[in-house]
């Protein structure tokens, strides 16, 4: 059984991580130098979870639902010409900012913010977008931030406390900050604030509706492995709030969730978490 784990889950490392992922993982994780996260941070407890699975698919849903985010990503993202290029780049920046060297993720940091200066147009439907607007950053964040928490809270293998739970929302504030963001959140409550004041911004726009199906219900999978890519994206849409599923006009069922869809989603993130449990080195900062 051990063998089928580790193989498991360096298939589970290769797909998500992408070819470069095991000479990331070695850098990331052994240079010395501080950190911005200690080892028990709330921030490396949540990001080392399996339920990010779940939580990074609530997370995408929800920014979809921002005209100018979801236009942005449509025109400049490559999220269906390169998805997985993109997953790669996108964990990377994660372990980075969460793993790295202070000075890497600051690095990383830097890096997305000038891709971020770069881009700027006007979608179809007339709406303009700049990626670097700090307004928008804070919407991408938030709903980052949030998504991660809820996954976490319901799938994560410890729950976080309220205190720990804040303090993972003010790890998060700090690399907001590095990526642009004014007045990022630092408690749940300041974060649950900050999601409301958005609403009247928020709808679905084609864009989004096709970004929906497109991670729902055509993902660049193969076909063996959407059993399991179904139970994380029904529990991805489980977690988001009652408004935002309906302007995605995604169905939900209070009773399926409960008896099994939630229970699915746990055993799935277990599977995932027991293939991923070997901790990686680590290096004295």
């Amino acid at each position: 059984m051990d063998r089928v784990r580790r193989r498991a889950g360096n298939v589970l490392f290769a797909r998500v991580a992408g070819p470069d992922g095991p000479r990331n993982r070695r850098e990331i994780h052994t240079t010395p130098g501080p950190r911005w996260f200690p080892p028990d941070d709330p921030v490396r407890v949540v990001h080392a979870d399996s339920a990010m699975f779940v939580g990074g698919l609530t997370a995408l849903l929800l920014q979809s639902l921002h005209p100018a985010a979801m236009a942005a990503v449509a025109a400049h993202s490559g999220y269906r010409g390169d998805p997985w290029g993109r997953l790669h780049r996108t964990s990377t920046f994660l372990a980075r900012t969460t793993y790295g060297t202070a000075a890497s993720a600051q690095a990383a940091c830097d890096r997305l913010n000038a891709m971020h200066t770069a881009i700027s147009g006007v979608s179809a439907q007339g709406i303009a977008y700049r990626a670097s607007d700090p307004h928008l950053l804070k919407w991408v964040h938030m709903a980052e931030a949030d998504s991660f928490l809820r996954a976490h809270q319901r799938f994560g293998a410890r729950t976080l406390s309220a205190e720990e739970a804040d303090g993972y929302v003010r790890g998060m504030a700090r690399i907001a900050r590095a990526l642009g963001v004014t007045d990022p959140p630092r408690t749940v409550e300041e974060l649950q604030a900050g999601l409301r004041s958005y609403r009247t911004e928020l709808r679905c726009t084609p864009e989004a509706r096709e970004c929906t199906r497109y991670l729902l219900f055509r993902p660049p999978l193969p076909l063996p492995a959407w059993p399991l890519y179904a139970v994380l994206a029904a529990n991805a849409v489980s977690l988001l709030p009652p408004w935002a599923a309906a302007e995605l006009h995604l169905g939900r069922c209070a009773r399926a969730e409960r008896w099994a869809v939630r229970p699915a989603g746990g055993a799935v993130t277990g599977l995932i978490r027991w293939a991923l449990r070997d901790a990686p080195p680590t290096a004295d900062a």
